[in-house]
Formats: C-alpha cells, structure tokens, sequence
C-alpha cells in the first residue's frame, strides 16, 4: 500500500487509509508526517537521557510540540513545510546529541556506547531520500497489532497534548515538565516495553493531558479574562468582513487590533465561536459575532463569506477554487499554494496587513441565518450559578447531566448527536466543548430554571472546563467517586485532540464513556477489551438504545 493512516475517526473503512487520506492528504504527506515522527522520535532518544543528566533542551521539546502539532489531521498539507520541519528536526537532533554525550562523559567519565534505534542515527540532507525512507517508519512498521495500538494512542494523544501546549506558549505560558514528558513518552515508542509499561505510558499521557489542559485554561482566562455568558449573533452587517477560523486566540487578538477603525468586520467560524464569550473581545465594536457551523462545513461557507478567511491552526479541508486566492494560513497550518502569515518575531503582533487590505475590497458576506446562540458556560461561569444549578438538583428539576462534547465531522451518522439531544429528557442538561456542539447549539430546547439545557464551555482546548465542574459537583454533593454523579460521557471524537481528552479522562477515573460514531480504529481488539473491561468505554448505539442505557442506570443525589 502507498501509505497507511488510522488516526482520525473518518479514516477509510474504520481500518485505514491506503491510497489518499479521507482528509484529503497525499500519500507523500502522510509520508513525510510519518517520516517527521520519526525523526521526533530519534530528538527523544537522546533528549530523555540528555535531560536525566540535566542538560534538559527546552527548546528541542518547543520544536517536538510545534512539528507534531503539524502533524494534526487537517492542520498541514504543505510537503515544503514538512521537509523543512524534517531537517530542522535532524539539526536539533544532533544538537541534543552532542549534549548528551558531552554530559556523560563528564559525568561517567567513559564515551557512551549503546544500542540506538535507528531513528536516532538516520541522517540524509536529501527529499528524495526523505519520500524513500518514510515508507519504512509508518505506522505498520511496529508489526504486533497490539504493540502497535499502544504506541500509537501514546502518539496521538500527544499530539493532542501538543497542541495545548502550544497554544498556551503563544500566551508565553510554559511547563517544562510537559515537554520533558514529551520527550519520555516518544522515546518509550521505540524500545520494546511489557504490556503493563505500555498501558502505564497511555495513562501518564492522559495523566500529563489534564496538566496541558489546565495551563492552556489559566493562559487564556489570565490573558482574556473568564469566559461569560453571551449571546452570540450569528447574522451579518453591511460592512467586508474576514473570517477567522480555528483554535489560537493570540491570532484573534492580534487581528481584531490591526482591523480596528478600518472599516472592516471580524467574524469567527467553527472552533472560535468561543472567542466571543471572552471579556477581552468584547470591547471590539466590529467584532461582530459567529458564520457559519462545524469545520467540515467550510467549502460552502467560506464561499458564501465573501471576504477573505484566516486559519489559525486544524480544521482546513482541501481548499476549493471558489475562495483559494482569499484564504490565508498561519501558525502550524499549511495548504500547497496558500498564502502563509509569519510567526511572531521578538514578540511583535503578526502582520495581518495584506488580509486587512484584500477584504476593503470585497462585498460583505452573504446572510445564511439569523439570531443568536447562547454559550460562554466555561468553569468559572458555571460555578457562579452554583447555587442554581444545586438548586435546580435539589429539587428534581434537573436530574441528570449529558457531556456530549467533543468533535464534529462529515458522517452523516453524526445526526445521532442532534436526535439525542433533540431526545434527551426536559429534566437533562447537556454539557458541551468542542465544535460537536454545532449538532445542537441551535436547537431550542429552552431550559430549567432558568439553566440553559446546553451549556457550551467552548473549545475542545476548553474540555478542562467540564473536569472542573465535573469535580465541583462531586464535592458539593459529598461524593466519593466521580462515577457517582449523574452525569453520562457522549463523546464525538475526531482528531487527537479528542484523544488527549479522552485519556485525560480515563486517567481522572472516569468510566462509562460512550464514544463514537465508532471506536478508533488503532483499538486492536485486545487493547479495546482492556478499555472496556477495565473503563466500561463502549461504542455509541442507537440513540433509544444509549437512552434506556443512560437513564434507568442514573444515578441520584
């Protein structure tokens, strides 16, 4: 086969992709993803040691975040950026080397000599060579099914680890305990560990995934203030606008204050809707609200805008001819062809200019709805109506919570999200982050109370927020165990960001999580009986069938 990828929900089959990703990645992309793995993999060797001998390199652990970020399904699909990131990363690779050896022996007093797995030596200056190299370090070259689904829950979910720690070291938020583990856990995928090893490595990422999470949370509420209720416009104004999709808020930022006094609107899309539940936007006056759903949506949405978009990090799908000369990309995303916004340079704001003055030019978007969403229910909002909210249980007007977060995409057994929610009890709030909610953000299922009967954190980076509430709750009603709460895990998973959540969760003891549409498909059947048998995961059914199963099982306080 010309490559193999399994690490999306979507992927071919629920087996695989083989010929070209469903994502829309070639078979020399994901080969050179595989290949820059790889190479991260070879920093890791050395750089775990390297740091055990404390000449710990921060930033080889910087760089191993930004490159797997990259890696992320529908962030990159730029071979250029890859083969750069690929020789920047044998570059750093030698660096950290060279400090490891040096260290030893100073300290040992003896050169090193060991057993090293190629991926630490491997050099070669040549793409040629790159496109013929990768086809040997995908993921199929780890040939026991089993070994091969532990190591690669362990990668996935740092990638998704690695895109929280990069968003909050935008907001010069760092943890050097992250990307020391980092470093141990893709040095763990090369050696040859028990099976008890492997399961303990998948643990401490989810374990390592809720301290990510809870910098990504204290960066961007210490930077933005906490997230408040807000109802969010999702109509049109008169004036050009840009669209501005995806994850990153320093880019929001940056963008509403280049864009103030020109004439020119500010509309989120998909995965930044939360941008307008944050005190810090809200004093932007053409900051004018939401267009448009989910990220799989964008080809016509985009369209429709009219005005140029900016992607800020995952969730770009191939780009389409109708908007191509007016889409720009930045941060870890790249599309062949597409104009690229530079980093940041000794803290200055990004140059967002050429964007600013193509959308003078255009018409302003074309209205496809009209109204408001309601959202901004991260922790700190949520535990301001603690009482209400405690209230509301105490009295048997709200019996049961339903965390249905998590991600959006394009199968249409995805409506089981909206039948559910449109199913769930009067008496049931739901729980939401991520851009799942756009399933059913838009339903009118009034509320309890006064309690609105969804209450969106966020982002999927927001997850951490229904942690909290989740131990909040627990220790307002005298629980034990998190398991006793009546609340029920419906999860929509996608990417690895849903990955890093999930195993976050399993590592805080949550079990009984119903995932879907379907199990991942780099479960082997051994490692998902472990799953099962050990956290009662379990595959989304029918939406009658999880209803009988979710409620005359609930618990009561």
């Amino acid at each position: 086969m010309s490559m193999f990828c399994y690490q999306c929900q979507e992927t071919s089959r629920n087996t695989g992709c083989t010929k070209r990703g469903v994502c829309g990645k070639t078979e020399e992309t994901a080969g050179l993803q595989d290949l820059l793995v790889y190479v991260l993999k070879g920093i890791s060797v050395w750089g775990k040691p390297a740091a055990d001998l404390d000449v710990y390199d921060k930033d080889a652990g910087v760089f191993i975040t930004e490159a797997l970020f990259a890696t992320i399904t529908n962030a990159n699909f730029d071979d250029d950026r890859f083969v750069g990131f690929i020789k920047e990363g044998l570059t750093i690779r030698q660096r950290v080397r060279d400090s490891f050896l040096s260290a030893y022996k100073k300290k040992s007093g003896i050169d090193f000599v060991g057993e090293l797995p190629d991926c630490a030596t491997w050099f070669s200056d040549s793409v040629e060579e790159f496109h013929q190299k990768a086809p040997q370090v995908g993921v199929l070259a780890t040939e026991d099914e089993d070994v091969r689904s532990l190591r690669e829950l362990v990668v996935y979910g740092l990638k998704g680890l690695a895109a929280y720690v990069e968003h909050a070291a935008v907001l010069n938020h760092q943890n050097d305990d992250l990307y020391r583990f980092v470093f141990e856990a893709l040095e763990s995928t090369t050696r040859d560990l028990s099976v008890d090893d492997m399961i303990g490595m998948v643990m401490k990422t989810g374990e390592m995934g809720v301290q990510a999470m809870a910098l990504l949370d204290k960066a961007n509420t210490g930077t933005y203030g906490n997230p408040e209720l807000t109802e969010v416009n999702i109509g049109v104004g008169k004036n050009p606008g840009i669209l501005i999709s995806g994850h990153d808020l320093h880019d929001m930022e940056d963008l509403l204050k280049q864009t103030e006094g020109t004439g020119v609107d500010v509309y989120t899309h998909s995965e930044m809707l939360p941008a307008n539940y944050y005190p810090a936007f809200k004093k932007y006056d053409h900051f004018v609200g939401n267009y448009g759903n989910a990220w799989w949506q964008q080809g016509k949405e985009f369209n429709s805008f009219n005005g140029p978009i900016l992607m800020t990090t995952n969730c770009l799908i191939p780009v389409k001819e109708a908007y191509k000369n007016r889409i720009f990309s930045t941060g870890a995303v790249g599309y062949p062809g597409m104009k690229h916004i530079s980093d940041r340079v000794d803290g200055k704001p990004k140059d967002f200019s050429e964007i600013i003055e193509l959308a003078k030019t255009c018409v302003s978007p074309t209205e496809i709805e009209t109204g408001t969403i309601v959202g901004g229910f991260a922790h700190d909002q949520v535990l301001k109506l603690a009482d209400k909210v405690v209230g509301a249980v105490k009295s048997g007007a709200l019996k049961h919570f339903v965390v249905m977060a998590g991600c959006d995409g394009r199968q249409k057994t995805r409506s089981y999200f909206t039948e559910l929610a449109e199913s769930l009890p009067k008496d049931t709030v739901i729980l939401t982050a991520g851009c799942a909610k756009y399933r059913y953000n838009k339903l009118d299922l009034g509320d309890i109370d006064g309690i609105p009967r969804v209450l969106d954190a966020g982002q999927c980076n927001d997850s951490y927020s229904l942690v909290v509430i989740a131990l909040k709750l627990k220790e307002v009603f005298g629980l034990d165990d998190i398991n006793d709460l009546p609340i029920s895990y419906d999860i929509a998973w996608y990417e690895q960001k849903a990955v890093i959540v999930l195993l976050a969760l399993l590592h805080l003891g949550v079990k009984g999580i119903r995932l879907g549409p379907t199990l991942p498909a780099f479960f082997s059947p051994n490692v998902a009986k472990v799953l099962v048998d050990k956290f009662n995961i379990k595959p989304i059914a029918t939406v009658e069938e999880d209803l009988n199963d979710m409620f005359p099982k609930a618990a009561t306080i």
